[in-house]
Parts: C-alpha cells; sequence; structure tokens
C-alpha cells in the first residue's frame, strides 16, 4: 500500500482550511485517512501561530516509514526544517490541473481574437481618421491656395487694365493736346497768312493812289 501525506480539505465555499492527514494514495482526497498530523490554514499570514500546526515527531515517524508528502506539503515541511528544500520544477514539470480546460482555452482564444481584431478595426479607424483629416487638410490648403492664386490674378489683372486705361488715357491726352497745338499753329497760320496778303494788297493801292497825285501837282507849271 502507498501511503501519502497530503492535505484533506475543509472549511465552507471561499474559505479553505485544510487537514494534513496520512491517506492511502488510492483514497480521496477528503476521503477516509489513518493519522491527522496537523493543520493548514492559508486564510491567514505567514507569521500568524495558526497559519500552521504540524505534529513534527508525528511526520518523521511516517517519513521514515516510507510516506511521500505532496508538493505543497513538501515546501511547508521544508520551511519547517522537516525535509530538505524540494528541487523548483521547471515549466514543463509543473502539473498542469491548473491550467484551463479545453472549452475554456477555446474561450479565451476566441476572446484574445475578438480583442486583437478589436484593437486591429480601432487602429485602422485610427488610420482612416488620420488619413481623412490629412486628405481634408491638403484639399483645404489647395482650395485656398487656389482662392490666393485667383485672388492675387485678379488684383495683377485690375491693376494691368488700371494702368493700361491711364496709359491710352494719357496717350489720348497727349494725341488731343498735338491735335490742338496743330490746330491752334495753323489757324495761327492761316491768320498771318491772311494778314500778310492783306498788307500786300494795302501796298499797291497806296502806289497808285501816289502816282495819280503826282501829275496833277506838275499841271500848274505847263
Amino acid at each position: 500500500m502507498s501511503v501519502r501525506i497530503r492535505l484533506a480539505r475543509g472549511g465552507s465555499k471561499k474559505r479553505p482550511f485544510h487537514k494534513i492527514v496520512v491517506a492511502d494514495s488510492r483514497s480521496p482526497r477528503d476521503g477516509r485517512f489513518i493519522e491527522q498530523l496537523g493543520y493548514y490554514n492559508p486564510l491567514v499570514p505567514k507569521d500568524h501561530p495558526e497559519h500552521l500546526k504540524v505534529d513534527s515527531e508525528k511526520v518523521k515517524t511516517w517519513l521514515a516509514k516510507g510516506a511521500l508528502p505532496s508538493d505543497r506539503l513538501t515546501r511547508l515541511f521544508a520551511s519547517l526544517g522537516l525535509v530538505s528544500n524540494p528541487v523548483i520544477k521547471t515549466n514543463e514539470q509543473q502539473p498542469k490541473k491548473s491550467a484551463p480546460k479545453a472549452k475554456a482555452q477555446e474561450r479565451l482564444k476566441e476572446q484574445a481574437e475578438r480583442e486583437a481584431a478589436k484593437k486591429e478595426a480601432e487602429e485602422q479607424a485610427k488610420r482612416e481618421a488620420e488619413e481623412q483629416a490629412k486628405r481634408e487638410a491638403e484639399e483645404q490648403a489647395k482650395r485656398e491656395a487656389e482662392e490666393q492664386a485667383k485672388r492675387e490674378a485678379e488684383e495683377q489683372a485690375k491693376q494691368e487694365a488700371e494702368e493700361q486705361a491711364k496709359r491710352e488715357a494719357e496717350e489720348q491726352a497727349k494725341k488731343e493736346a498735338e491735335e490742338q497745338a496743330k490746330k491752334e499753329a495753323e489757324e495761327q497760320a492761316k491768320k498771318e497768312a491772311e494778314k500778310a496778303s492783306q498788307q500786300n494788297q494795302e501796298v499797291p493801292a497806296s502806289e497808285a493812289s501816289s502816282q495819280k497825285q503826282a501829275p496833277a501837282e506838275t499841271s500848274p507849271e505847263a
């Protein structure tokens, strides 16, 4: 018969209390046992006197008889100096009783996949929002640049039109001034020509009257 020193659970729900018993390895965990060696209360601090109570002499007796303590009790007995410190097992050697069952693992896997998909969707939405904001900013900047260029072109065209109108007005005024000067010069020349012609006509008339008066003066002498 293989004899084990192990913990038998007692207490109530969520408030465990363990008895340290010697039992047949084939017996249930909380079933019949051969002898009780103490108790273990995990709910109190480790330095509390009620945390672990063990009859050291009985433990040594059963260990001498070949009884094997469980892993938990091996660590507890090692803290009391009843056995040597146990060899720390690697992850591969650790019991997997606490590992989730297949369905629980599937649920955890599905949950992880959902969270990953949710995170990916959030990142995708964030990237799309950033790209949309970037496109809108570029379009806004483009529209503003086009409007600015349009305003500058309109101002430039307006300025050029004003300058063109100014030049045309100056040229028109210059032409009118030249035409006015030319017209005045022609009128002045015409007046001078008429005056000269009139003077030329007056000179022969005066000469003719002087010739008529000369014979009249000489006639008495004859």
